[in-house]
């Protein structure tokens, strides 16, 4: 199951509907947890086609088109992994070269 990006980086609202506001440490947490979940459920899509793979080498009662789809599933949860620290190491590189 794929989770929606907009679910898991939501900001958190107050009551009146205003962004609340959080500290750098408390963002830096949460971008943290957020982070580490997400690089776990890629290395967990992983490691399932993996299995899928071996239970199909073996001769064990596995569908071809499931083995295909967790295959495809995987690659493309990596390639997004890859693309998004693309992303982040271009921002902070762009950061760096500011001038205060």
């Amino acid at each position: 199951m794929i989770n929606p990006i907009s679910n898991s980086l939501s900001l958190p609202v107050s009551a009146a509907g205003n962004t609340e506001r959080t500290s750098p440490f408390e963002a830096q947490k949460s971008f943290s947890s957020w982070l580490k979940d997400s690089i776990e459920q890629v290395n967990k899509t992983q490691i399932e086609s993996d299995q899928m793979t071996q239970k199909l080498i073996k001769g064990e009662d596995v569908e071809l088109h499931e083995v295909m789809i967790a295959a495809s599933k995987a690659s493309v949860t990596l390639q997004a992994t890859i693309e998004v620290r693309n992303k982040v190491v271009e921002a902070y590189k762009e950061v760096m070269r500011m001038q205060l």
